[in-house]
């Protein structure tokens, strides 16, 4: 399993000073945003909001069921309860946030030492995907799991070379099931890692006593990762309640899983995106056909076995979409970190190497910090309509948005959420799925316009989407439900659709403002044949049509059930 240490002092790239450095690094791009623009995130802070707020703004119980109970998906849930007492909600949560890709650069690093005995130079390659497309989107608990697993799989890699399996398991035990409290995700990812590490060392290990079977080195492996199976109870209990909703559907779709493998640097300019990933697996490439440097045995079954997961995971994992998105840019890493050069390369090479590695981290960063700065001005421009809104106000909140999956995703699509982070207010953008979260919307008056995804508008009817054009979330979401409309970067629509709204505050370029409903007047009386195109109004009929035959036969079924 490990490399053979060489007599010869650590390079430059192999010392903790190197190390410490590349994870200071890592977290530039987020130092400049006050709000860290990862797409989800602000929808989760609306979330800690409601769950620090409570007992002070008792009206929030009004619109939102908030509900601790133990599911594999409370990372910053939990820490922000510290975080937020010592140093505010919003700095808690960049802190925390920041401290993702440091770890996931620490973490990445460690594994190869432990693997390999040194850093290999091709490892700096990797660093670049501690802001993978996951981040950027904002699954925070997904994301800072990972990053807790590959520190934890590198621990678990350097007890095993030392052979201090009972300590292993004693730290394991209890770190396994924090865990999975963090993220279901990287529990389950250190587990295929651990299990491979361990079929490696096993089998090695039976190999130079004459008894290297494979079958028998599966199971060895089986025992040594006992510690980490606590939380398959946890699982159970999690998934077995009454409140749990969310179907596990979309196998197999192989156009997707090509796409995820391709966006696994997507931040926001295409080519520089895709140039990166092209460079990624040119690298992996050159592993195989290079004759100066090589895979790890241990690392490279690591990355077979994390890609048949990714192969096999369908796009909807209890409810939560994106699941096999998420791992792509992971086994892409492992992959690069277990390259190492061969005997036969030349330290002037490997310096070589290790210059490239750095050259591409750090354009990578760059190219982030840039992006980064740039949606912070977005999300300033935008914030400006908060100053003009009430606290416990009510309101409905509209994004613009594209029916087409534009490369630049433009990370306002939760930004509504900072009006209930800030003010308090009611905003229409949370998620709704119990048993995923432990906030889902309550506010029925709301209706359709509630929660996720009704804040997305778009200039028409999105095939396989359940946005709505712009103009028909104006003329018809509920006025008796909300005080104020909160428009971001909307496209143009029928001003007679906003005829009982006042405008309080516009931006510069007149796509995003702030408007009060004037409850005095009445609501614009606009016919559906105008909003909604006929072929889905035809549509809509059948729909309701079935769902009556249904009820009644239901109904007679009944009836006829208890003739009394």
């Amino acid at each position: 399993m490990m490399g053979d240490i060489p007599d010869d002092p650590p390079r430059w790239w192999q010392t903790r000073w190197f190390v410490a450095a590349a994870a200071l690094i890592a977290i530039v791009p987020l130092i400049w945003p006050e709000i860290p623009p990862l797409v989800d995130l602000p929808g989760h802070m609306g979330r800690y909001r409601v769950q620090l707020s409570l007992d002070a703004a008792p009206w929030l119980s009004q619109w939102y069921n908030f509900r601790w109970s133990l599911i594999g998906n409370l990372g910053i849930d939990l820490l922000i309860i510290p975080f937020a007492k010592l140093f505010g909600l919003e700095l808690g949560v960049k802190l925390i946030i920041m401290a993702i890709p440091a770890l996931t650069v620490a973490g990445l690093l460690w594994i190869a030492r432990e693997v390999h005995g040194r850093i290999p130079p091709t490892a700096l390659f990797a660093l670049p995907l501690a802001y993978c497309y996951p981040f950027q989107f904002g699954f925070a608990n997904f994301a800072l799991s990972m990053a807790l697993a590959l520190c934890l799989f590198a621990l678990w890699l350097r007890l095993g070379r030392l052979r201090r399996f009972r300590l292993r398991a004693a730290i394991f035990i209890p770190a396994s099931c924090l865990l999975w409290l963090c993220h279901t995700f990287g529990w389950g990812v250190l587990g295929v890692l651990a299990f491979s590490a361990e079929m490696i060392r096993e089998h090695d290990r039976r190999k130079d006593a004459g008894s290297g079977h494979w079958f028998a080195s599966w199971f060895r492996a089986g025992l040594h990762c006992i510690p980490l199976s606590l939380p398959i109870l946890m699982m159970i209990l999690w998934r077995s309640g009454d409140h749990v909703t969310g179907q596990t559907t979309d196998w197999f779709d192989w156009h997707a899983k090509t796409q995820w493998l391709l966006m696994v640097l997507r931040d926001r300019w295409l080519a520089w995106d895709v140039a990166g990933a092209a460079l990624l697996y040119l690298l992996l490439l050159k592993g195989i056909r290079d004759p100066a440097i090589e895979y790890s045995r241990n690392l490279a079954l690591s990355a077979l076995f994390l890609t048949a997961v990714f192969l096999l995971l369908p796009r909807i994992v209890f409810g939560s979409a994106y699941a096999d998105m998420r791992l792509a840019p992971y086994v892409i890493a492992i992959a690069v970190i277990a390259i190492r050069p061969r005997r036969t390369m030349s330290l002037r090479h490997a310096g070589v190497l290790a210059m490239l590695g750095l050259a591409f981290f750090l354009a990578r960063m760059g190219g982030t910090t840039i992006s980064y700065w740039m949606f912070a001005h977005d999300y300033r421009t935008e914030l400006a309509a908060l100053e003009k809104l009430p606290v416990g106000a009510r309101v409905v909140s509209f994004v613009g948005y594209g029916c087409r999956n534009e490369w630049r995703m433009s990370r306002l699509e939760h930004l509504p959420a900072l009006a209930l982070e800030r003010k308090l207010a009611y905003t229409n953008d949370q998620w709704s799925m119990a048993g995923a979260q432990l906030l889902t919307a309550r506010y029925t008056i709301a209706g359709g316009f509630a929660h996720d995804p009704s804040q997305i508008t778009t200039t028409r009817w999105c095939l396989r989407e359940w946005w709505r054009p712009i103009g028909y979330s104006m003329a018809r979401f509920p006025r008796d439900a909300f005080d104020y409309v909160w428009l971001i970067r909307t496209a143009p629509f029928d001003p007679s659709y906003a005829s009982d709204l006042v405008p309080i505050w516009r931006s510069a370029d007149g796509t995003s403002a702030l408007l009060k409903v004037d409850h005095t007047k009445p609501a614009p009386d606009i016919a559906d044949s105008e909003l909604i195109p006929k072929r889905l109004l035809e549509l809509r009929d059948l729909i309701r049509r079935k769902r009556a035959a249904e009820a009644a036969a239901a109904e007679k079924a009944k009836a006829a059930a208890n003739p009394s």
